[in-house]
């Protein structure tokens, strides 16, 4: 696939203007989550989001260089490794084990979601403990769950707003309010994500495709706040070195474009359970991440953070009589957990 020539810079919403509950901000969410949209909008000027995004992002290389053996004391293949470290257990496109990145998961607001054993079983990649390497890299703990809960927090406040779009466009909820959902919910999940340094021998020149870092996707839950990437080399903070390298999304107009936010922003990208429940009015948008090419990304680490704001595993959702999204396996006025629409989907993608 060819790399799209456009670049879009991101919806943005300044702090400032968030905070202000009755500022009518139906353009600015319909712009960038509409059916016109992106799917994505950016938040910026967040007081101490710079601070705890420099807090956590480096220490993903520092996790990643455990040694194998304390790696592996903190893997969780009973969640299918949403708990704990990741690294070869997903599958790239091409359905090859993607190496070139690692993950570090975690509920960043409870680390203990419920002591029921019978949920942890039927639910395990939401209801299990947190692994914390505690021993090895405390100062992980701190930092994840700080930038975890100021991401949940400026999330409830532009789903807030989201609500009052969704109200303004004459849709009736059949279910409580976004917010109030994401609000009550226990399983919120924090991604810590580093991408591998690659030599020259590794053929970067040759990498081809959009796709080359994070393959294609969308998201399933509600809301996905996503910090910039950091870039470093040798542990030292760098500027990329490839401008075409960054998050694409592919629109409702299967256009692909990048998109473009700052470092200091927070991007809040819609999921598909927003777009079912709002009839369409919330959009869920495909989107990739391509990697650097060039001479000057050999031996290139970069790191981010998303967290994947959703419901609770046993949240009833209310489907509408008009379902834009997986109408193969969910029914027009149907109401299902969160759970049982997570399995669902598994279903319909791995079996």
């Amino acid at each position: 696939m060819k790399l799209p020539e456009k670049s879009l810079k991101v919806i943005k919403i300044p702090y400032s203007v968030l905070l202000e509950k009755d500022r009518d901000l139906s353009e600015k969410i319909e712009a960038g989550f509409g059916p016109n949209g992106l799917g994505i909008i950016s938040i910026s000027d967040v007081p101490e989001f710079s601070l705890l995004r420099q807090n956590l992002l480096p220490l993903s290389s520092r996790l990643a260089n455990l040694p194998d053996e304390i790696k592996i004391e903190l893997e969780d293949p009973g969640s299918s490794y949403n708990f704990g470290w990741s690294h070869g257990k997903e599958k790239l496109e091409s359905g090859k084990a993607d190496m070139l990145k690692g993950s570090f998961y975690a509920n960043p607001i409870n680390d203990t979601p419920t002591n029921d054993a019978s949920l942890m079983h039927r639910y395990p990649a939401y209801c299990r403990p947190n692994l914390w390497p505690r021993n090895h890299l405390p100062e992980l703990e701190l930092a994840f769950k700080a930038l975890g809960k100021l991401m949940l927090d400026i999330g409830l406040m532009l789903s807030y707003h989201c609500d009052n779009y969704v109200s303004n466009g004459n849709i009736m909820y059949d279910y409580e309010s976004l917010q109030q959902i994401l609000r009550q919910s226990q399983c919120h999940k924090g991604r810590l994500l580093y991408y591998f340094p690659r030599q020259k021998s590794e053929g970067i020149e040759h990498i081809e495709g959009v796709s080359s870092w994070c393959g294609w996707h969308t998201d399933h839950g509600s809301l996905t706040g996503l910090t910039c990437g950091m870039f470093m080399k040798d542990g030292v903070e760098v500027a990329c070195p490839d401008t075409n390298a960054g998050l694409y999304i592919k629109t409702r107009a299967n256009q692909i474009v990048k998109a473009v936010f700052g470092e200091d922003e927070i991007a809040y990208q819609i999921g598909e359970t927003t777009e079912l429940l709002s009839s369409g009015l919330l959009c869920a948008t495909p989107h990739c991440v391509q990697a650097p090419r060039g001479e000057k990304a050999c031996g290139l680490q970069r790191a981010t953070f998303a967290l994947f704001m959703q419901p609770d595993w046993d949240e009833n959702l209310k489907f509408p009589s008009e379902i834009n999204l997986h109408k193969e396996i969910i029914q027009p006025n149907s109401t299902l957990t969160f759970g049982e629409y997570t399995e669902k989907l598994i279903n319909k993608y791995y079996h």
